[in-house]
């Protein structure tokens, strides 16, 4: 039974260190990735760059022990209260063996990113007990043209900064976007559209740590040590740019690791660009047919991942889950004061 650890929450003039563990998005947006920097600088922070930052090796900033060392570099150092990553990508996966999970055990810090950077989210946790925090990434998230989106600052503020205190509910955005504008010329900000809403797809109340991530990802270290027990969890999944073949494959893959016979609750975020094309029934259809005969609740298009503006899912701590009502409703912070 992991012994359960809150790092500290964030306050200004915190230092916060920059990490890139797959795709080199600083090399390849430069100017969007200052943007980002800029506005955790807006927000009171100080920067601490890793030493990948600025690194491209194709697919990837550096080599695997090269981006270990970088995270490690940042665990290790007193002065860095936080750790956000830049963007996601396709192999963070490959760095679980090589990180310093003792030094997060000494310090616990906020680690905070989405997509593939799932990996470095659950290993951490696992690991260490420590809450992690799936949410924004800096070039994506807090380098949006022109500034980061109001309500995403505000999710970010709430969670690591602890402007707001459990137990309270969380709100679903009035306006949601997934368009995508290139990042090399965009010159304007992204069209937003009404939020239908969080969907009840089976009704019921349950209670439950929040774990959960990218499931792309998951497939890259599911079973492995650094894949957490999710008895009694309220799990959380969301993608981007899949297909319905590409998800079921995804689901089956966790009913056939025993996943869905022990959680208590399920939230599916909203999907970026899911291409349901050539298929006769919805992603809905298709998780019911994999789950086969469950009995927990189940709540669909929430506002976590890929699309704007998404929540901070603290990796750990207990929720309470109302897929009747609608409703996800933190029970305890994050952060500890």
């Amino acid at each position: 039974m992991l012994t359960k650890k809150h790092p500290p929450a964030l306050r200004p003039g915190d230092t916060i260190g920059i990490i890139t563990p797959s795709f080199p998005a600083p090399a390849r947006f430069p100017e969007r990735y200052t943007r980002g920097i800029e506005q955790l600088k807006r927000m009171g922070f100080i920067v601490r760059e890793g030493s990948c930052t600025h690194r491209s090796e194709g697919y990837r900033s550096a080599s695997i022990q090269e981006r270990a060392e970088e995270f490690n570099a940042l665990l290790r150092d007193p002065d860095v209260k936080a750790i956000i990553s830049t963007i996601g990508g396709t192999n963070s996966n490959s760095l679980l063996p090589y990180i310093d999970y003792e030094a997060l055990r000494r310090q616990p810090k906020i680690i905070m990113g989405y997509s593939d950077v799932t990996a470095l989210l659950l290993a951490c946790y696992t690991q260490t007990g420590v809450t992690t925090f799936y949410g924004p990434a800096i070039v994506p998230s807090f380098g949006e043209y022109e500034t980061m989106f109001a309500d995403g600052e505000r999710y970010v503020r709430e969670v690591l900064g602890l402007e707001r205190t459990a137990p309270y509910t969380l709100d679903v955005p009035r306006e949601w976007t997934e368009e995508m504008i290139d990042w090399s010329t965009q010159d304007r900000e992204k069209t937003f559209r009404p939020n239908d809403g969080w969907l009840t797809l089976r009704d019921g109340q349950a209670q439950g740590r929040l774990i959960g991530g990218n499931m792309n990802t998951m497939t890259g270290f599911l079973k492995s040590d650094y894949f957490p027990d999710v008895t009694g969890a309220i799990l959380f999944l969301e993608d981007s740019f899949k297909t319905m073949a590409d998800e079921e494959r995804s689901l089956s893959m966790l009913k056939l690791a025993g996943v869905f016979d022990v959680i208590s609750g399920l939230v599916i975020g909203k999907h970026e660009h899911f291409d349901a094309a050539g298929a006769p029934f919805s992603f809905e259809d298709l998780l019911l047919e994999v789950l086969g005969d469950v009995d927990f609740p189940i709540l669909t298009n929430v506002d976590i991942g890929h699309t704007f503006p998404s929540h901070v899912f603290p990796i750990g701590i207990e929720v309470e889950l109302d897929a009747t009502a609608g409703t996800i409703t933190f029970l305890e912070n994050g952060v500890m004061p």
